[in-house]
């Protein structure tokens, strides 16, 4: 029986990784390509569907071009081969939406485009207006430009909150492995998990963590993760092989489903948890660990019994107990250097003596957000 969310779906992100699409010594395959193109073209033909393609592959695009025989372990090279690899992939997705009359728009992100509440409203605003302009989508990630302080880390990461982000109704996750399995699937005696209604159904599972052709960043593990990040968004998820994709999109019995846990909401919150690196911390004292966590209160000065890490006003900052764990994570409205002088003391008595700009709170609830236990 078809899977009643995938059926229904309007509004759809598939992401595809590296190994789909490319060889596995660099280089883009045209036919892989316009394999994936031909069922994403098929989908959206009738008008009542809406893809955002988040694709990875840019990287191991720029690998043959360059000379590079595998993929460089240091960030400099892995952008200058992203910077020639994006182009690339871009370029021949153009050319095979075109076939179709699909045109496609490029999107780049990085993390501090979607944390910050003024970049997420934009990010949302553009891809929204490229679906209802007829346009598809293609986000990657700004590998050419982003640190290792700003950057997702891997595409299946990233598809879960663009999910999220744009308000999609299914996530469709493709690779070289065609679902999860409930050991190694290489070996005898192992079978495919058809659906997973929550995390108790994968306990004691041992999930793989590389993929066969190893010239992306993810595995299982991140696959995983990701539909478990958009399952408690309140997105359901089927993660696939690449060669399966028409099956899966077709709501048929293929690969592993991810029930939806949560509920939708329209906030960025979720990319503050999962996409967000802390520049710094603050230690809070026990009534503030209970303002923040309990009361989903805003963290004010007189809470704060430490700071530690060198940061600016905007930046993510982890909020701590006196035993060191991360309880909550916010944008923080002070720089580092700044805090000292504010705390254990009131916002009253901070504004009367430097001013009202510190009448204020050092992480306001609108930025902040309480981790899981």
């Amino acid at each position: 029986m078809a899977r009643q969310y995938v059926t229904e779906a309007r509004r759809i992100v598939v992401k595809v990784g590296s190994s789909s699409l490319t060889t596995a010594s660099g280089g883009l395959d045209a036919d892989r390509v316009d394999a994936l193109v031909d069922v994403l073209a098929k989908v959206r033909s009738g008008g009542e569907k809406e893809i955002v393609l988040v694709s990875s592959g840019a990287i191991a695009a720029g690998l043959a071009p360059l000379g590079l025989a595998r993929r460089p372990k240091d960030l400099a090279r892995q952008q200058a081969a992203a910077s020639v690899g994006q182009g690339l992939l871009v370029a021949r997705y153009t050319a095979s939406f075109a076939r179709y009359g699909v045109r496609v728009g490029q999107v780049l992100l990085t993390t501090d485009d979607t944390s910050r509440r003024a970049h997420y409203r934009n990010a949302y605003r553009t891809l929204d207006q490229l679906l209802a302009m007829g346009a598809l989508p293609v986000v990657n990630e700004n590998d050419t430009v982003a640190t290792d302080e700003i950057r997702f880390g891997d595409n299946d990461r990233l598809a879960a909150l663009v999910a999220h982000l744009v308000r999609a109704d299914l996530l469709v996750l493709l690779s070289d492995v065609d679902g999860v399995y409930d050991g190694d699937p290489s070996k005898p005696g192992t079978s495919r998990i058809a659906e997973v209604r929550g995390p108790a159904d994968l306990e004691g599972v041992e999930i793989g963590s590389a993929g066969k052709a190893g010239v992306g960043t993810g595995g299982m593990v991140t696959k995983v993760e990701a539909a478990r990040i958009a399952a408690a968004a309140g997105v359901p998820v089927v993660l696939t092989s690449a060669s399966r994709a028409a099956d899966a999109l077709a709501g048929r019995d293929t690969g592993t489903y991810f029930r939806h846990t949560g509920r939708r909401s329209a906030d960025r919150l979720l990319w503050l948890a999962h996409a967000s690196t802390p520049r710094g911390a603050l230690v809070l004292d026990d009534g503030a660990v209970r303002a923040v966590v309990e009361g989903r209160k805003s963290l004010l000065p007189a809470g704060i019994a430490a700071v530690e890490g060198d940061f600016g006003a905007g930046d993510p900052v982890e909020l701590r107990d006196a035993s060191g764990r991360a309880v909550a994570r916010g944008l923080v409205n002070f720089d580092a250097k700044e805090i000292p002088q504010l705390l254990g003391r009131s916002t009253r008595e901070l504004a009367k003596e430097l001013g009202p700009a510190y009448e204020r709170e050092v992480v306001h609830r609108d930025d902040l957000v309480v981790l899981e236990a």
